[in-house]
Protein backbone atom coordinates (compact mmCIF):
# COMPACT_ATOMS: atom_id res chain seq x y z
CA UNK A 1 0.00 0.00 0.00
CA UNK A 2 2.81 2.12 1.18
CA UNK A 3 4.61 1.69 -2.25
CA UNK A 4 1.59 2.04 -4.19
CA UNK A 5 0.58 5.89 -2.95
CA UNK A 6 4.83 7.08 -3.24
CA UNK A 7 4.52 5.38 -6.75
CA UNK A 8 1.25 6.67 -7.68
CA UNK A 9 1.68 10.04 -6.24
CA UNK A 10 4.57 10.28 -8.22
CA UNK A 11 2.79 9.60 -11.30
CA UNK A 12 0.69 11.78 -10.43
CA UNK A 13 2.94 14.86 -10.54
CA UNK A 14 4.50 13.69 -13.35
CA UNK A 15 1.19 13.31 -15.60
CA UNK A 16 -0.01 17.00 -14.27
CA UNK A 17 3.48 18.31 -15.22
CA UNK A 18 3.67 16.77 -18.48
CA UNK A 19 0.07 17.62 -19.34
CA UNK A 20 0.35 21.08 -18.60
CA UNK A 21 0.94 23.26 -21.77
CA UNK A 22 -1.52 20.61 -23.78
CA UNK A 23 -4.23 21.57 -20.62
CA UNK A 24 -3.55 25.39 -20.03
CA UNK A 25 -4.17 26.69 -24.17
CA UNK A 26 -3.33 30.22 -24.31
CA UNK A 27 -5.68 32.79 -23.20
CA UNK A 28 -7.08 34.98 -25.66
CA UNK A 29 -10.37 36.60 -24.57
CA UNK A 30 -11.76 38.47 -21.25
CA UNK A 31 -14.23 36.12 -20.88
CA UNK A 32 -11.51 33.26 -20.40
CA UNK A 33 -9.76 34.88 -17.40
CA UNK A 34 -13.19 34.60 -15.61
CA UNK A 35 -13.36 30.99 -16.28
CA UNK A 36 -9.31 30.06 -15.83
CA UNK A 37 -9.92 31.81 -12.16
CA UNK A 38 -13.15 29.69 -11.35
CA UNK A 39 -11.56 26.35 -12.78
CA UNK A 40 -7.87 26.98 -11.00
CA UNK A 41 -9.93 27.89 -8.04
CA UNK A 42 -12.23 24.88 -8.06
CA UNK A 43 -8.74 22.65 -8.87
CA UNK A 44 -6.95 23.42 -5.83
CA UNK A 45 -9.54 22.90 -3.57
CA UNK A 46 -10.49 19.36 -4.92
CA UNK A 47 -6.36 18.81 -5.05
CA UNK A 48 -5.61 19.52 -1.52
CA UNK A 49 -8.70 17.30 -0.97
CA UNK A 50 -7.49 14.77 -3.74
CA UNK A 51 -3.81 14.51 -1.84
CA UNK A 52 -4.99 14.31 1.59
CA UNK A 53 -8.05 11.60 1.20
CA UNK A 54 -5.48 9.47 -1.08
CA UNK A 55 -2.44 9.95 1.15
CA UNK A 56 -5.21 8.79 4.05
CA UNK A 57 -6.61 6.18 2.51
CA UNK A 58 -3.61 3.83 1.71
CA UNK A 59 -1.54 4.78 5.19
CA UNK A 60 -4.45 3.42 7.03
CA UNK A 61 -4.67 0.47 4.94
CA UNK A 62 -0.93 0.08 5.71
CA UNK A 63 -1.22 0.55 9.19
CA UNK A 64 -4.40 -0.96 10.38
CA UNK A 65 -3.29 -3.99 8.38
CA UNK A 66 -4.62 -7.60 9.46
CA UNK A 67 -2.35 -9.04 12.83
CA UNK A 68 -3.07 -11.47 14.76
CA UNK A 69 -2.17 -10.08 18.12
CA UNK A 70 -4.45 -6.80 17.52
CA UNK A 71 -8.31 -6.42 17.97
CA UNK A 72 -10.05 -3.14 16.04
CA UNK A 73 -11.47 -0.50 18.78
CA UNK A 74 -15.60 -0.52 18.32
CA UNK A 75 -16.20 2.75 17.52
CA UNK A 76 -19.89 3.04 15.92
CA UNK A 77 -20.54 6.70 16.44
CA UNK A 78 -19.95 10.28 16.68
CA UNK A 79 -22.63 13.00 16.00
CA UNK A 80 -20.36 15.83 16.22
CA UNK A 81 -17.60 14.31 14.05
CA UNK A 82 -20.73 13.75 11.16
CA UNK A 83 -21.67 17.51 11.74
CA UNK A 84 -18.22 18.47 11.44
CA UNK A 85 -17.50 16.40 8.02
CA UNK A 86 -20.61 17.04 6.44
CA UNK A 87 -20.57 20.69 7.23
CA UNK A 88 -17.15 21.46 5.72
CA UNK A 89 -17.83 20.20 2.20
CA UNK A 90 -21.19 21.74 1.97
CA UNK A 91 -19.78 25.19 2.86
CA UNK A 92 -17.03 24.90 0.82
CA UNK A 93 -19.27 23.49 -2.40
CA UNK A 94 -21.97 26.05 -1.64
CA UNK A 95 -19.33 29.16 -2.29
CA UNK A 96 -17.68 27.10 -5.01
CA UNK A 97 -21.30 27.11 -6.38
CA UNK A 98 -22.38 30.39 -5.71
CA UNK A 99 -18.62 31.96 -7.04
CA UNK A 100 -19.49 29.84 -10.73
CA UNK A 101 -23.37 30.85 -10.55
CA UNK A 102 -21.77 34.51 -10.06
CA UNK A 103 -19.15 33.72 -13.49
CA UNK A 104 -21.44 32.00 -15.50
CA UNK A 105 -24.13 34.88 -14.69
CA UNK A 106 -21.43 37.87 -16.35
CA UNK A 107 -20.46 35.07 -19.03
CA UNK A 108 -24.29 34.61 -20.37
CA UNK A 109 -25.47 38.48 -19.48
CA UNK A 110 -26.85 40.53 -22.05
CA UNK A 111 -23.96 41.25 -25.21
CA UNK A 112 -23.56 45.40 -25.50
CA UNK A 113 -24.94 46.66 -28.05
CA UNK A 114 -22.30 47.40 -30.31
CA UNK A 115 -21.05 43.86 -30.79
CA UNK A 116 -20.37 42.32 -33.85
CA UNK A 117 -23.24 39.63 -34.69
CA UNK A 118 -22.21 36.14 -36.08
CA UNK A 119 -24.77 33.53 -36.58
CA UNK A 120 -22.87 29.76 -36.33
CA UNK A 121 -24.95 26.89 -37.28
CA UNK A 122 -24.18 22.80 -37.15
CA UNK A 123 -25.27 20.20 -39.28
CA UNK A 124 -23.97 16.97 -39.91
CA UNK A 125 -20.95 17.26 -40.80
CA UNK A 126 -19.49 20.89 -40.57
CA UNK A 127 -20.58 24.22 -39.63
CA UNK A 128 -21.77 27.30 -41.67
CA UNK A 129 -21.36 30.95 -40.22
CA UNK A 130 -23.57 34.46 -41.36
CA UNK A 131 -23.27 37.87 -40.95
CA UNK A 132 -25.26 40.57 -41.04
CA UNK A 133 -24.16 43.33 -43.91
CA UNK A 134 -24.62 47.12 -43.92
CA UNK A 135 -27.41 47.58 -42.36
CA UNK A 136 -26.32 45.42 -38.89
CA UNK A 137 -29.59 43.05 -38.87
CA UNK A 138 -29.21 39.35 -39.52
CA UNK A 139 -32.54 38.71 -41.75
CA UNK A 140 -34.59 36.04 -40.49
CA UNK A 141 -35.07 32.29 -41.04
CA UNK A 142 -36.82 28.92 -41.17
CA UNK A 143 -36.09 25.50 -41.62
CA UNK A 144 -38.90 25.17 -44.54
CA UNK A 145 -36.69 27.32 -46.85
CA UNK A 146 -32.97 24.85 -46.57
CA UNK A 147 -32.26 23.24 -49.86
CA UNK A 148 -28.85 22.26 -51.67
CA UNK A 149 -28.26 25.90 -51.54
CA UNK A 150 -29.78 27.76 -48.78
CA UNK A 151 -28.25 25.79 -46.54
CA UNK A 152 -29.31 27.94 -43.51
CA UNK A 153 -32.75 28.29 -44.47
CA UNK A 154 -32.49 32.11 -45.06
CA UNK A 155 -35.62 33.65 -45.38
CA UNK A 156 -34.79 36.05 -48.78
CA UNK A 157 -38.34 37.82 -48.52
CA UNK A 158 -36.93 39.82 -45.70
CA UNK A 159 -35.00 43.05 -46.38
CA UNK A 160 -32.64 42.44 -43.96
CA UNK A 161 -31.57 39.15 -45.96
CA UNK A 162 -30.33 41.18 -48.45
CA UNK A 163 -27.03 41.67 -47.89
CA UNK A 164 -26.54 38.81 -45.68
CA UNK A 165 -23.04 36.86 -46.22
CA UNK A 166 -21.70 33.51 -45.83
CA UNK A 167 -18.00 33.10 -45.36
CA UNK A 168 -16.15 30.14 -45.55
CA UNK A 169 -13.90 31.31 -42.17
CA UNK A 170 -15.07 33.24 -39.42
CA UNK A 171 -13.78 36.95 -39.07
CA UNK A 172 -13.59 38.78 -35.33
CA UNK A 173 -11.71 42.14 -34.30
CA UNK A 174 -9.53 42.30 -31.61
CA UNK A 175 -10.35 44.25 -28.46
CA UNK A 176 -14.42 44.07 -29.53
CA UNK A 177 -17.48 42.21 -28.08
CA UNK A 178 -18.73 39.22 -30.12
CA UNK A 179 -22.17 37.93 -30.02
CA UNK A 180 -22.78 34.19 -31.32
CA UNK A 181 -26.14 33.24 -32.38
CA UNK A 182 -26.02 29.70 -32.28
CA UNK A 183 -27.82 26.86 -33.91
CA UNK A 184 -28.12 23.66 -34.84
CA UNK A 185 -29.64 22.10 -38.45
CA UNK A 186 -30.18 18.54 -37.26
CA UNK A 187 -28.42 17.17 -33.78
CA UNK A 188 -26.81 18.38 -31.04
CA UNK A 189 -23.44 20.14 -31.50
CA UNK A 190 -21.65 22.13 -29.38
CA UNK A 191 -19.63 25.33 -30.56
CA UNK A 192 -16.13 25.12 -28.92
CA UNK A 193 -12.76 27.24 -29.11
CA UNK A 194 -10.56 26.30 -26.00
CA UNK A 195 -8.42 29.79 -26.44
CA UNK A 196 -11.00 31.83 -25.87
CA UNK A 197 -12.80 29.22 -23.12
CA UNK A 198 -16.16 29.24 -24.90
CA UNK A 199 -18.38 26.80 -25.15
CA UNK A 200 -22.37 26.61 -25.90
CA UNK A 201 -24.30 23.77 -27.10
CA UNK A 202 -26.25 24.09 -30.59
CA UNK A 203 -29.32 22.74 -30.06
CA UNK A 204 -31.98 21.91 -32.18
CA UNK A 205 -35.09 23.65 -32.28
CA UNK A 206 -33.38 25.93 -29.07
CA UNK A 207 -30.81 28.96 -30.29
CA UNK A 208 -28.59 29.45 -27.84
CA UNK A 209 -25.89 32.50 -27.70
CA UNK A 210 -22.37 33.48 -26.08
CA UNK A 211 -20.23 36.57 -26.43
CA UNK A 212 -16.76 37.22 -25.64
CA UNK A 213 -14.44 39.73 -26.39
CA UNK A 214 -10.80 38.65 -28.48
CA UNK A 215 -7.60 40.13 -26.65
CA UNK A 216 -4.96 38.59 -29.49
CA UNK A 217 -4.92 38.71 -33.25
CA UNK A 218 -3.78 35.56 -35.30
CA UNK A 219 -0.58 36.99 -35.64
CA UNK A 220 0.07 37.91 -31.89
CA UNK A 221 -0.60 34.06 -30.59
CA UNK A 222 1.77 32.92 -34.01
CA UNK A 223 4.26 34.75 -32.27
CA UNK A 224 3.47 34.17 -28.74
CA UNK A 225 2.94 30.28 -29.18
CA UNK A 226 6.38 30.31 -32.15
CA UNK A 227 3.60 28.31 -34.30
CA UNK A 228 3.85 30.69 -37.76
CA UNK A 229 0.75 28.10 -38.75
CA UNK A 230 -1.30 28.52 -35.47
CA UNK A 231 -4.83 28.82 -35.85
CA UNK A 232 -7.50 29.40 -34.02
CA UNK A 233 -10.17 26.79 -34.13
CA UNK A 234 -14.12 25.96 -33.66
CA UNK A 235 -14.53 22.31 -32.98
CA UNK A 236 -17.61 20.28 -32.30
CA UNK A 237 -17.60 18.57 -28.88
CA UNK A 238 -20.35 16.52 -29.27
CA UNK A 239 -20.49 13.06 -30.98
CA UNK A 240 -22.79 13.93 -33.49
CA UNK A 241 -21.88 10.74 -35.72
CA UNK A 242 -19.45 9.23 -37.90
CA UNK A 243 -18.14 12.54 -39.62
CA UNK A 244 -17.73 14.42 -35.93
CA UNK A 245 -13.82 14.63 -36.81
CA UNK A 246 -14.78 16.72 -39.92
CA UNK A 247 -16.28 19.71 -37.62
CA UNK A 248 -13.40 21.94 -37.80
CA UNK A 249 -13.93 25.72 -38.64
CA UNK A 250 -11.03 28.39 -38.73
CA UNK A 251 -11.79 31.81 -37.04
CA UNK A 252 -9.51 34.49 -37.80
CA UNK A 253 -8.87 37.53 -35.33
CA UNK A 254 -7.78 40.62 -36.53
CA UNK A 255 -6.90 44.39 -36.28
CA UNK A 256 -10.18 46.07 -35.82
CA UNK A 257 -8.91 48.02 -39.38
CA UNK A 258 -7.99 44.61 -41.05
CA UNK A 259 -11.51 43.44 -39.93
CA UNK A 260 -13.18 46.12 -41.54
CA UNK A 261 -11.45 45.77 -44.70
CA UNK A 262 -12.17 41.95 -44.40
CA UNK A 263 -16.29 42.64 -43.92
CA UNK A 264 -16.12 45.29 -46.98
CA UNK A 265 -14.70 42.51 -49.57
CA UNK A 266 -17.59 40.00 -49.15
CA UNK A 267 -20.10 39.80 -50.81
CA UNK A 268 -23.85 38.98 -50.29
CA UNK A 269 -24.91 35.75 -50.47
CA UNK A 270 -28.14 36.64 -52.03
CA UNK A 271 -25.94 38.40 -55.16
CA UNK A 272 -23.66 35.11 -55.38
CA UNK A 273 -27.16 32.82 -55.70
CA UNK A 274 -29.24 35.47 -56.94
CA UNK A 275 -31.76 32.09 -58.34
CA UNK A 276 -32.91 32.07 -55.07
CA UNK A 277 -35.09 34.97 -55.38
CA UNK A 278 -37.15 33.26 -57.35
CA UNK A 279 -38.71 30.76 -54.98
CA UNK A 280 -39.63 34.05 -53.10
CA UNK A 281 -40.61 36.50 -55.36
CA UNK A 282 -42.25 34.23 -57.98
CA UNK A 283 -40.38 36.36 -60.41
CA UNK A 284 -38.16 34.77 -63.16
CA UNK A 285 -36.19 37.78 -63.83
CA UNK A 286 -33.95 37.19 -60.79
CA UNK A 287 -31.28 39.52 -61.41
CA UNK A 288 -34.17 42.57 -61.86
CA UNK A 289 -35.71 41.86 -58.40
CA UNK A 290 -32.28 41.56 -56.97
CA UNK A 291 -31.79 45.31 -58.02
CA UNK A 292 -35.21 45.97 -56.64
CA UNK A 293 -34.72 44.94 -53.47
CA UNK A 294 -31.27 46.14 -52.40
CA UNK A 295 -32.52 49.04 -53.65
CA UNK A 296 -35.57 48.72 -51.26
CA UNK A 297 -33.25 47.93 -48.71
CA UNK A 298 -31.29 51.16 -49.14
CA UNK A 299 -34.76 52.89 -48.78
CA UNK A 300 -35.03 51.69 -45.85
CA UNK A 301 -31.83 52.55 -44.24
Amino acid sequence: MLLFLIVGGAAFAWSFSDSWDEMNQPLASVHGGWTDSLFWTTMVVIGIVFVITQILLFWYSYKYQHQDDKRAYYYPHNNKLEIVWTMIPAVVMALLVFAGWKTWTNITSAAPEDAVVIEVMGKQFNWMARYPGGDGKLGTANVQYIDAVNEMGVDFSDPNSMDDFMPREIHVPKGKPVLLKIRSRDVIHSVFLPHFRLKMDAVPGMPTKFWFVPTKTTAEMQNETGNPNFTYELACTEICGKGHFAMRFILVVDEPEDYEEWVASQKPFIEQNPQLLSKFTGESDNQMVLEKSAEEVKTEL
